[in-house]
């Protein structure tokens, strides 16, 4: 599965001019201290044998030069005080420069050299990613294929999503990352102290505590039908770690094996939760979608407990949370939330 066919389910992918876009480094080791990370390799942490959905990947020694796919290994390496060498150009919802505010805040504090950025639409450009002659291609939370998996093995070993395409969790994406960077013990670091942000987030946010949530997809487009984001998808995990749970419409949409489902609109008053939380393309959307004689009856909507974020940064953030990411989304995305649930 596509990134742009499963952005579909957030918004209609926009090209973004990408203007001003750094070329990034090609040559030197690819790696530069973090201020709060021990970013040396584990005496011991190679040869390391990494099972994924295409079958194990064996990495020989410490890799130097680090190529990511998807939209959240580069803030992965990144966090643990590795700077690829490329990473996927976020067309959808990235800045000007293809990339995102809170991986360049972390590559300017550290003094890092931004990666080249090349655009995955079609699928990983190989020809691009063998230039910069990776010693590893991280896609841990990828929409890969087995074939593409197999073309992009002929260049470096390849570090693949452990189950289906991109529903990896922020916290075994991390760890995966930490075990082909040889940086276990740096990535459980980060993993603590970003637990620690979200457990102050939930205690900042008392009334988001088993409240029932619905993570749905809502386009002006076609209003004939409520998407449903399921529970293992990673926006909606990252709800759970912040005390929502799943309102029971979740499972009823979602059939047995599927990572996402829909509800016909004349089945909207069904959708009972205690917040909804989609995206909007435009400011005013929420309106067209409260208007609207059938999305209207959605409970959580008609009774004003819904939220839909306009801002595409934003949503970029909570569509790929990671330990980079995770404090943005707690400053600029939770609030509403609380807000939506508070609501009267």
């Amino acid at each position: 599965m596509s990134r742009r066919r499963l952005l579909a389910g957030i918004a209609a992918a926009t090209a973004l001019a990408l203007t001003g876009c750094s070329t990034g480094s090609t040559s030197g080791d690819g790696q530069t201290r973090a201020a709060d990370t021990d970013t040396k390799a584990g005496a011991k942490a190679f040869p390391v044998t990494i099972r994924h959905a295409f079958g194990e990947t064996t990495i020989e020694k410490e890799p130097k030069r680090v190529a990511t796919l998807g939209w959240s290994d580069q803030d992965n390496a990144l966090a643990l005080g590795v700077d690829p060498v490329g990473a996927t150009k976020l067309t959808w919802g990235g800045n000007k420069a293809g990339s995102s505010d809170w991986f360049d805040a972390r590559l300017k504090s550290t003094g890092m050299k931004a990666p080249v950025r090349y655009d995955d639409s079609d699928g990983p450009p190989a020809e691009e990613i063998a230039k910069l002659r990776p010693d590893v291609i991280l896609a841990t939370n990828s929409g890969l294929t087995k074939a593409q998996y197999d073309k992009l093995s002929k260049i470096a070993p390849v570090v693949a999503y452990p189950e289906a395409a991109w529903i990896t969790p922020w916290r075994t994406s991390l760890e995966l990352v930490g075990r082909a960077l040889g940086r276990s013990e740096a990535a459980e670091q980060v993993t603590a102290k970003t637990e620690q942000r979200i457990r102050a987030a939930r205690a900042k946010y008392p009334q988001l505590e088993g409240r029932s949530l619905i993570f749905a997809y809502l386009t002006t487009t076609d209003l004939s039908s409520v998407g449903i984001y399921a529970p293992q998808d990673p926006r909606v995990s990252f709800m759970h770690d912040l005390g929502l749970v799943d309102a029971p419409a979740v499972a009823r949409a979602i059939k047995p094996g599927q990572f996402y489902g829909t509800v016909s609109a004349e089945r909207a008053p069904e959708l009972t939760s205690d917040v909804l939380l989609t995206w909007s393309e435009n400011p005013g959307d929420h309106k067209t979608f409260t208007d609207h004689k059938l999305i209207g009856r959605i409970p959580a909507i008609a009774d004003g407990h819904a939220y839909a974020e306009a801002d595409k940064h934003v949503s970029l953030a909570v569509t790929n949370p990671t330990p980079l990411s995770i404090p943005y989304v707690i400053e600029h995305f939770v609030p509403h939330v609380a807000q939506a649930v508070d609501r009267s």
